[in-house]
């Protein structure tokens, strides 16, 4: 337990000062005049897999999430922002992001995404993700808001696979470099996408390790849920996390992003590592409570040898924590012996 402890202490304070050095100082971007359109417009980006066309700089921006919030944020494009929708469960999150400051200075618009909010906030364009605020059933999709004149972007970890529902197109950490980069030819950033890009690359090569995939620990991301729990497959930022920082997500094989499993498969796997996504009305400590005190649970590997890691919220899906989160992970996972050593 002592070494959990100190693990989780250790995250808070790396995620915390790497995310500043990568994403903290983009502040001094100059907005664009309302009046004029800059001659680098039209501008033309594929998102999806779909290219679409955007006629003028968007300049009154609003976000769903705290992870997609904050990769406006580490391009420096809060002025740009008319408010962000941010639930109950990542409030938390906010109070402790690397920019805390700027989640108080952008207004928060409400818990959850809705047409009502969005048009009060005079949004010309809404940056979410499907099931990251965009959805069917919502009622509220980029076709929708383009026929009320509002822009959008989607978030390239939440495309879906064409014709189906199931979400990822590319590697997650491709779909968060890509992000960078449209969002900074969009907003006349480029250069500071490029120079985010190189220090989350540069970061993420400088914490992966040698060790061949059969010797590298299995790693189980715990989401959250106890009739059965929600994980991460191989579309999602926490799959690619864990194989950068030389773990091997036991649900790799899972063509989708965020998912729900069963634990007779989690039992089947015996992970050398659980993962736990700290978010949530659910605490770490409810979440690691209820895996020792199950019947069956509590004699994985994992739970007796106390092997648990929490990582925030933001720092699993796509956005500018996860280059810290692969570091943070790997030095955990160093010290971890595999189910076949």
């Amino acid at each position: 337990m002592g070494k959990y402890r100190k693990s989780t202490v250790r995250s808070a304070a790396l995620l915390f000062t790497s995310a500043l050095l990568l994403g903290g100082c983009g502040a001094e971007v100059a907005s664009e005049s309302s009046g004029d359109v800059p001659e680098r417009f039209p501008v033309t980006l594929t998102n999806c897999e779909r290219e679409h066309t955007y006629e003028t700089p968007p300049e009154r921006v609003v976000t769903n999430d705290i992870a997609i919030t904050e990769i406006m944020f580490a391009l420096g494009l809060e002025d740009r922002m008319a408010g962000y929708f941010l639930s109950d469960g990542q409030r938390r999150g906010a109070a402790s992001s690397p920019w805390k400051k700027q989640f108080e200075q952008v207004t928060h618009l409400s818990e959850e995404m809705g047409m009502e909010q969005i048009r009060k906030a005079d949004a010309d364009m809404v940056f979410a993700g499907w099931n990251y605020g965009f959805g069917e059933s919502e009622r509220l999709t980029p076709k929708r808001l383009r026929s009320e004149g509002i822009e959008s972007y989607v978030l390239s970890e939440s495309c879906r696979v064409d014709g189906t529902d199931k979400r990822g197109i590319m590697p997650p950490l491709e779909a968060l470099y890509t992000d960078i980069r449209n969002l900074g030819e969009l907003f006349g950033v480029p250069e500071r996408a490029e120079k985010l890009v190189s220090e989350y690359k540069s970061t993420i090569e400088r914490a992966g390790p040698d060790s061949a995939e059969e010797e590298r620990p299995t790693v189980f991301l715990y989401d959250s849920g106890q009739s059965e729990p929600f994980t991460s497959g191989n579309g999602g930022a926490a799959d690619q996390i864990i194989n950068k920082a030389g773990g091997r997500n036991v649900f790799a094989d899972l063509d989708d992003s965020w998912v729900s499993v069963s634990w007779e498969t989690v039992l089947r796997a015996d992970p050398d590592v659980i993962l736990i996504n700290d978010y949530g009305s659910k605490s770490v400590r409810d979440k690691t409570d209820f895996l020792r005190g199950h019947p069956a649970l509590s004699q994985l590997e994992a739970v007796r040898r106390e092997r648990f890691i929490d990582l925030p919220y933001a720092a699993l899906v796509e956005g500018p924590r996860n280059p810290s989160a692969v570091r943070e992970l790997a030095e955990f996972l160093e010290s971890v012996p595999t189910s076949n050593g």
